[in-house]
């Protein structure tokens, strides 16, 4: 009788989870419907409904098909991406201080990422950018590994690694920026910054393949990925191969985060954002956080990109200034509270 009690509450708690993401996902679609009108010129939602049904076809089908639609498909790319990026990080290592730009991980990535705009001088086509810094952030990784590993890799030494690693990844961009040709320091800095500005119908296509091959298996995994967080020991007892599981799933981790900036350009902080925010909505049973993480990243970079376009109108700001300015003060504060909670 209680074996049966038990599961009816597990099932009907399950049920309100996944009632939470598929809410999220509503909030997502429906927030990025809205900000098809935001911008300089304001479209109706009327006029949005005509212009995708191709009812109309005017300026503003030139203007939401061609500028705003690519723009928003990409950020919420991007947002998930970055999202269930951070999320597997903090699952892994089991601190949920950390994610892929605060490791090191995507630092690597932006070192590649500026080398090849800087040293290419622009001879070669910037859609390599997502290949390259995916690269960067795979050597990176593989790197922050070696140097941590010592008889296994255990998370705090991961970490320790990986913050110096970063500081060292943050140096080497500075100095590929300066010493890069001057005409190609504007657009170095710029992507540095992280933006979706100026997105194309190409650069969806570009980033689209890499999350629907890795977003699903990170789903998949998500029970290993819940055995990894009560402790290596543990996973052990329960047959788990942990030193296979953790560099699958941080495989997955660094393919995600490094396409999702090779694309937009350096947007820190939804990795690290977003997993929280969605614990406190769905728990941390990664079935259903993983997904909720990728919702909200992509609501948090839909809102900056909004926020963007309309706020110093007819100026278009960077989508990863308004993160940053929003996750720095973030991070204090799950430091603050983690050191209370010690």
């Amino acid at each position: 009788m209680n074996k049966n009690i038990l599961r009816h509450y597990k099932t009907v708690h399950l049920f309100k989870r996944q009632r939470a993401v598929i809410s999220l996902l509503i909030l997502l679609l429906f927030i990025s419907f809205l900000s098809v009108g935001a911008g300089s010129l304001f479209i109706s939602p009327l006029e949005i409904v005509k212009v995708l049904c191709g009812i109309e076809d005017n300026t503003n089908s030139l203007i939401i098909l061609d500028i705003r639609l690519p723009r928003i498909i990409l950020a919420i790319l991007v947002g998930i991406a970055l999202g269930v990026a951070g999320a597997i990080m903090q699952g892994v290592i089991r601190n949920p201080l950390v994610s892929p730009d605060l490791i090191g991980i995507t630092g690597g990535g932006n070192v590649a990422a500026i080398a090849f705009l800087t040293m290419s001088a622009g001879q070669y086509s910037i859609h390599w950018l997502p290949f390259i810094a995916i690269i960067g952030s795979l050597l990176t990784t593989i790197l922050i590994y070696v140097l941590a590993w010592k008889k296994g890799a255990s998370p705090l030494r991961l970490v320790l690694i990986g913050i110096g690693i970063s500081a060292a990844m943050s140096a080497l961009t500075v100095y590929f920026i300066i010493t890069g040709p001057t005409y190609m320091t504007i657009q170095a800095m710029s992507w540095l910054t992280g933006s979706v500005h100026g997105a194309s119908w190409s650069s969806v296509l570009t980033l689209l393949p890499w999350v629907v091959v890795f977003v699903p298996p990170a789903i998949y995994w998500a029970k290993h990925l819940d055995v990894l967080q009560l402790g290596e020991e543990i996973a052990i007892g329960l047959g788990s191969n942990v030193q296979r599981t953790q560099m699958l799933l941080i495989g997955v981790s660094v393919a995600l985060a490094g396409a999702a900036i090779g694309v937009a350009g350096g947007i820190g902080f939804i990795g690290l954002m977003a997993p929280h925010i969605a614990r406190k909505i769905v728990g941390s049973q990664n079935i259903c956080l993983l997904p909720a993480t990728g919702f909200i990243g992509a609501m948090l970079l839909v809102i900056a990109d909004i926020m963007g376009r309309m706020l110093f109108s007819p100026l278009d700001v960077p989508a990863g200034g308004f993160i940053a300015l929003f996750g720095a003060p973030f991070f204090i504060y799950l430091l603050f509270m983690n050191r209370q909670v010690r």
